[in-house]
């Protein structure tokens, strides 16, 4: 039995994409490799008057179609080889829904939830510092990703700022609002996947009342997708995060949960719930499962153990190929993650537009904004899909490579 990291999934999807849509070698091989990859020290002061340093990685992986985007995660468990999957994986999600910027992705190998906020503050700050020369509105625009939020987007904005000498809110993603943030931008994650899960239901004849919702992570993204499934009129049965899951068979109320989870820091022991293990919360008979934590979590240990009729994900690169092609014989339908999870990259698009006119959108104005482009390329997927009798995840990689191939073939290589 295979094991896969990120990296290597990540380029074993393209070696497939290239050999179904016929991709020239050279194009292929120029696309295996990042663009850029840096790697930094960060020292950074601590509160009791020691001083530690952490790695920060910032790899971009294309500029074919634009600027290069993607977020900045905090984990302890961040390396090189996630950080390029991952900005390779931006890329494909930027252009399946055909927007104009390329795939980059930083991480921080930290704690965050052992850090105060002058801690944070003062590495973000450092880490932003070391990543001066590389990002700018035109070049390559962060954004928010695990453990991270509008407050360090704001310590990156003003820290570039002030070594331009001017405001500069288009630098990053995901800011708060009184520095030029979007509307819709802490919920689009989640709409975005639930608008794909809607849509999927059409195709599947199923009706979101007769639905129950497994989700695996309740962070930004998991607790604003139960949110969504259960105003549409699913059940969401079971919820989990880093510590642990619950289980309700006659499903619980996700903002009470937020609340909970917001007060005691876990979703485990909320009221008139079971815990449950994060593995045993993946295997629930459900119509719908949602990861919306981290990487490489359905593989070939458990896929054949799956019972969901419908797999959307919110997380990124939580399915390894090998626990596809299972997913595929037991006829689960896998909404991938270039798609399901694009919402998020889709406003952050968006409020960078907004920034760099210095006019705003109303809130119903970015919600139909996205409707339309998660509807319109979940749409243009399922047609691939069934045209090319290949799965979901398959044909979104085909549109996705095929469009960033077109762009590098148009552009040539310099000089």
């Amino acid at each position: 039995m295979a094991e896969y990291n990120p990296r290597q999934a990540a380029l074993q999807q393209l070696s497939e994409t290239a050999e179904r849509i016929s991709l020239p070698p050279a194009i292929h091989e120029k696309l295996k490799h990042p663009k850029r990859i840096l790697t930094v020290s960060i020292p950074t002061a601590m509160d009791d008057g020691t001083e530690k340093v952490f790695t920060g990685y910032r790899v971009q992986h294309s500029m074919e179609r634009g600027p290069c985007k993607g977020g900045i995660r905090y984990h302890p468990d961040v390396t090189l080889d996630e950080v390029t999957a991952l900005a390779m994986w931006m890329t494909w999600k930027c252009a399946v829904v055909n927007i104009p910027f390329g795939g980059a992705k930083a991480g921080v190998i930290c704690n965050p939830k052992n850090m105060s906020q002058s801690e944070l503050e003062r590495m973000t700050r450092r880490f932003a510092s070391e990543l001066l020369p590389i990002i700018g509105p035109e070049m390559d625009i962060p954004a928010p990703d695990v453990y991270t939020n509008a407050q360090i987007m704001a310590w990156i904005m003003d820290t570039y700022s002030m070594n331009k000498g001017y405001v500069v809110p288009g630098v990053v993603t995901g800011k708060p609002l009184e520095l030029g943030g979007s509307l819709g931008r802490e919920t689009a994650t989640a709409r975005g996947c639930d608008f794909c899960i809607q849509e999927a239901l059409k195709v599947l004849n199923m009706k979101a009342q007769d639905v129950c919702v497994a989700i695996q992570g309740f962070g930004n993204a998991g607790s604003y997708c139960a949110m969504f499934a259960q105003q549409a009129g699913a059940k969401v049965m079971a919820v989990s995060d880093s510590q642990g899951g619950i289980y309700c068979e006659h499903g619980l109320n996700a903002a009470e949960l937020m609340r909970h989870k917001k007060e005691t820091g876990t979703v485990q022991g909320f009221e008139g719930c079971d815990d449950i293990t994060n593995e045993e919360l993946l295997e629930l008979e459900c119509e719908a499962l949602i990861p919306a934590a981290l990487e490489n979590v359905i593989t070939t240990e458990n896929a054949s153990r799956i019972k969901a009729r419908i797999v959307a994900e919110a997380a990124n690169g939580p399915t390894t190929p090998d626990a596809q092609r299972i997913l595929d014989e037991n006829n689960v339908f896998v909404i991938p993650d270039i798609l399901a999870n694009a919402g998020g990259v889709t406003v952050s698009y968006f409020e960078w537009v907004q920034s760099n006119q210095a006019r705003y959108w109303h809130a119903e104005d970015v919600d139909r904004r996205l409707r339309d482009i998660m509807v319109n390329s979940f749409q243009a997927v399922y047609k691939e899909s069934c045209d090319q009798k290949i799965n979901m995840r398959d044909a979104a990689f085909n549109i996705a490579v095929g469009r960033v191939a077109k762009a590098q073939a148009l552009r040539g290589i310099y000089p």
